[in-house]
């Protein structure tokens, strides 16, 4: 009999049932139950859940690293052995240098790993701890928090007249939203889709508007223009709801469709049609990383947040609804702005990054982490003040940051550095402590789902395999070992059980356990449009087109166009390197870094690819299959790819994915060096001004050809 449960391999975190045999997960798929995946599902819950439980090279004992870092060798230790070496490492750099010099990584405070890396550096009296969200969606959480939406991902597809689908490839990196656009043409819906790469949306698109690289904003700005001078926003919503319209629209009225169209080259008459097609909702927004992952990522999501607003479709049917929760249901986020669990202020204050990026870094940041390019610096150069230690859980930032050979150096002159992971990562393989951790079959979360609305439940399937615990517990653990060596660190960490933290997170709302386990999730009560009892989150109480915070900061609080960094480089830079590069490109078979160890997905797909127009690969002699060298203006290495000549990108944009590893590379790098785009990549300014994001899209790159017959360069 199947058991529902929750895949959380990534954040849209489906409903799946499970079918056990002999104590063993035998299938995993879809719930068509669950009311916010309705039965979506993709491959990476079929494959990528089952197989990484039981992966044969998957780590399930703790080790400690003998010889020297990264020399790959290992013997295996137990538990108490392996923590009580994390304690005394992580209290003998806290008293050399100081409780700053003590820094975690996690992916983000999505899950409840992020909670737990952060609460564990706070007990040892540290705020700094790296994610990787200024790389993906943090743009977007931060637009969203200023302007006061309160709704990201919460798009009601299903009920919409017009979907806006703006640097999103949803058929490979959200099987939810997907189906929901396939339902909702069929029930005669129309999609206007806004990306350089033909996607399968842009495809299927009723109109297609391709910009060039990174001039998304000019776009957006042309359809405010185009919505506000058509008076096709709502007028009686803006009046009620919004602050500082008038002040977007003297901004707006700079952005003609025929200067949009100059700007972003989109002929203006499909500006003006898809700012018309939005009008006629309700309409819902769909966006991505593509817009994210620019150095202008904020104000770019903060024109298109705007045009949510003065068009009326937030938090109705059809648009894009904001987040419902339980009463007293905590998310992870919460958890670390709860007083109960904050450093002194005079301590968060010294974050790294705060003083640049205080929206970002310290106690006013969204997630409280650091900036991570300047928490990489201060490794290296003990600026702002030395960072000796590193506890980590989760990330491969020696792949998934940019500027893969800085990020490594760091790692390697680090005093200690302890991993907890599922398999030997090129992250991994540079610890001097390599914990095993549980999957998403072998331990309990809970969350929150905004599409559904509900609360989702991830049930323990089958036992940890071997030795393998979950980020609770080894937390919590450490938490007890520092107790007992003098550190008060029970007090950021005081639940004894899993089910005791969840439980705190759930809070008391007559949503049970026992209900959550029959189903797999719980619905809530929830009601559409009630801005009054709501309230929006911002110094005004209203949604904000101009943003008081960044006004006070000092920074533009209205959105704004910023010409792309590729095109505003020195004609000199331009010739050298003629191309455009697009990163990030999704694929079905990975999630970041993940599943590059496994044989059904490699044999989807073996190797990193990128994508070439056929006139592009023409005028540089490359035809399918070969391999070549990118190589961008501010950044040391290069990356080999291997060639797919397609119209999917636009002549002279070159495209590819990120996270590439390969496990049967020589250690410890696994080839991250060579295959992993990041290598060519910098991780330097100009950042965000808010976020701090760096440009990982768009940039300027050259193409070379490796000699035919030569294989990947791997060391």
């Amino acid at each position: 009999m199947p058991v529902p449960t929750t895949c959380w391999e990534c954040s849209t975190r489906c409903g799946a049932l499970a079918t056990l045999e002999d104590g063993a997960v035998a299938k995993v798929g879809p719930n068509p139950d669950h009311p916010g995946s309705k039965g979506a599902f993709c491959v990476k819950g079929i494959r990528g859940m089952r197989e990484l439980t039981d992966h044969p090279n998957r780590l399930v004992r703790p080790m400690r690293r003998r010889g020297e870092r990264g020399a790959g060798a290992w013997e295996e230790i137990g538990w108490d052995a392996a923590l009580d070496t994390v304690a005394d490492r992580l209290l003998e750099v806290r008293e050399a240098h100081g409780p700053l010099s003590l820094i975690g990584a996690v992916s983000s405070a999505f899950f409840s790993r992020g909670a737990m890396v952060a609460l564990l550096m706070r007990a040892l009296g540290s705020p700094n701890w790296l994610m990787n969200q200024d790389l993906c969606g943090g743009c977007r959480a931060l637009s969203d928090k200023l302007t006061g939406l309160s709704a990201i991902g919460g798009e009601d597809i299903d009920n919409t007249r017009c979907a806006l689908i703006v640097g999103r490839n949803p058929s490979a990196a959200d099987a939810v939203q997907w189906q929901a656009l396939k339902r909702a043409r069929a029930n005669g819906a129309r999609t206007v889709v806004i990306d350089p790469a033909r996607t399968p949306a842009a495809k299927n698109a009723d109109l297609w508007l391709r910009p060039r690289p990174g001039t998304d904003a000019a776009v957006a700005l042309g359809m405010v223009n185009v919505t506000i001078a058509e008076r096709l926003h709502d007028a009686d919503f803006v009046a009620r709801w919004c602050h500082g319209f008038d002040a977007l629209k003297e901004r707006a009225a700079r952005y003609t469709p025929a200067e949009a169209s100059g700007l972003s080259g989109v002929p203006a008459d499909d500006i003006v049609q898809a700012a018309r097609m939005y009008a006629d909702g309700p309409s819902t927004f769909v966006s991505g990383h593509g817009i994210d992952a620019f150095s202008a990522g904020v104000q770019t999501f903060r024109a298109f947040h705007a045009l949510v607003a003065i068009s009326g479709n937030l938090d109705r049917a059809g648009g894009n609804l904001r987040v419902k929760r339980p009463k007293g249901f905590r998310n992870y986020i919460e958890l670390l702005h709860d007083p109960a669990f904050r450093l002194p202020p005079e301590t968060e204050a010294r974050t790294i990054g705060r003083e640049r990026f205080p929206l970002w870094a310290g106690p006013e940041g969204w997630q409280t982490a650091c900036h991570n390019p300047t928490a990489i610096e201060a490794i290296l150069t003990g600026e702002p003040y030395p960072v000796r230690a590193m506890y980590l859980s989760g990330v491969n930032i020696a792949v998934t940051y940019p500027d893969t050979r800085k990020t490594v150096a760091a790692l390697r002159s680090l005093d200690f550095l302890s991993v907890v992971s599922h398999s030997m990562t090129p992250t991994a393989a540079l610890a001097d402590i390599v914990l095993p951790k549980t999957t998403g079959l072998e331990e309990e979360e809970i969350s929150l789902d905004m599409s559904g609305p509900c609360v989702s439940y991830t049930r323990p399937v089958v036992a940890a395999r071997g030795m393998a615990r979950s980020d609770f517990e080894i937390a919590t653990d450490l938490a007890d070992r520092l107790e007992a060596r003098g550190i008060a660190a029970r007090k950021f960490l005081p639940w004894r059980t899993k089910r005791e933290f969840n439980a705190f997170l759930l809070g008391d709302n007559g949503i049970s356990f026992d209900e959550l386990e029959e189903k797999g999730y719980a619905r809530f009560p929830y009601e559409l449009g009630n801005f009054e009892a709501a309230g929006f989150r911002t110094p005004t109480g209203k949604i904000e087109l101009r943003s008081e915070t960044l006004a006070r900061l000092g920074l533009d609080p209205l959105p704004d166009f910023v010409p792309p960094r590729a095109e505003r480089a020195a004609p000199a830079v331009r010739r050298d390197y003629p191309l455009i590069l697009l990163t990030g490109a999704r694929e079905k078979a990975y999630h970041h870094s993940r599943y590059r160890d496994h044989g059904w997905a490699r044999k989807v797909s073996p190797y990193p690819r990128l994508q070439v127009h056929p006139e592009t690969a023409a005028a540089l002699d490359l035809a399918a299959d070969d391999w070549v060298e990118v190589e961008t203006p501010d950044a040391d290495g290069a990356c080999a790819l291997r060639v797919s000549v397609t119209e999917d990108t636009a002549p002279g944009v070159v495209r590819t994915g990120m996270g590439w590893w390969l496990p049967e590379a020589p250690g410890p790098d696994f080839g991250a060096f060579s295959v992993n785009i990041n290598a060519a990549m910098s991780y330097g300014g100009p950042w965000d001004p808010v976020t701090g994001s760096a440009d990982t899209r768009g940039l300027l790159c050259r193409v070379r050809p490796l000699p035919a017959g030569t294989p990947p360069p791997i060391a």
